[in-house]
Formats: structure tokens, sequence, C-alpha cells
């Protein structure tokens, strides 16, 4: 299974989830880099140096850093959904698309659901 690395911004409950169908998933607060201000490119690197891919809801800003510079070990970017057993499965289903992650951009979006009133 996948190798990942959870920014301080992805739910721990998401991450069970993904831990659960089997991937490997370390977090930030494990790591105690939590509430440290780190930069988002120092997330990007550390986890490329830990072969994960980093999974984050910090959509904009990882994807500027794949933009300038696509050597990583994978991003995984989301909207958030408060379902997080849904999006778990969602990012299990994306990922298992690739033999590896590298170099890959990944955006995993939550479904629009439609509220009955539109016309």
């Amino acid at each position: 299974m996948t190798r990942f690395y959870a920014n301080e911004n992805f739910h721990y409950p998401a991450v069970e989830e993904l831990q659960k169908l089997g991937h490997d998933v370390l977090t930030m607060q494990e790591m105690g880099k939590a509430g440290k201000a780190e930069s988002d490119k120092a997330v990007l690197a550390f986890a490329s140096a830990e072969n994960r891919a980093v999974l984050t809801l910090n959509r904009m800003h990882f994807i500027h850093l794949h933009q300038e510079n696509p050597i990583h070990k994978g991003i995984i970017v989301c909207t958030f959904d408060p379902n997080f057993s849904a999006l778990a499965n969602r990012i299990h289903r994306a990922v298992a698309a690739f033999s590896d992650l590298s170099g890959q951009l990944i955006r995993i979006n939550r479904p629009h659901v439609s509220s009955g009133n539109e016309s």
C-alpha cells in the first residue's frame, strides 16, 4: 500500500480510515512538527526524503509547489469532506491506479450533492 505523510491540516479520522485500508500514514503530529509553522516546501521535502506522498487540504499551495518542481514522491490534494470514510476511500481508489506516485499530483474532490432546490 501507499506511504503517506499527512500535513497538519489533514483530519486524523481520515488518517485512521486510510490506515484501516492498509496504508502507512505518518502525521506531522506524530513527528512533533505540528503547530511549528513549518513551510509547505519543508513538508514536501520531508515527505520526499521519507519516500512518502503528501496528503493535504492545502490545495493551492501544494499545487503551486508541484508546478514549481514536479520532482517529489506524490501530492494528494483534497477538498474538505466531513465523511472521513468516504474521503479515505476516494483517496484509496485514486492511488490504486498508480504503481508509483512519484511526480504525481492527484486531486480528490468531494462529490457535489444536490440540495434538490436547483432549477
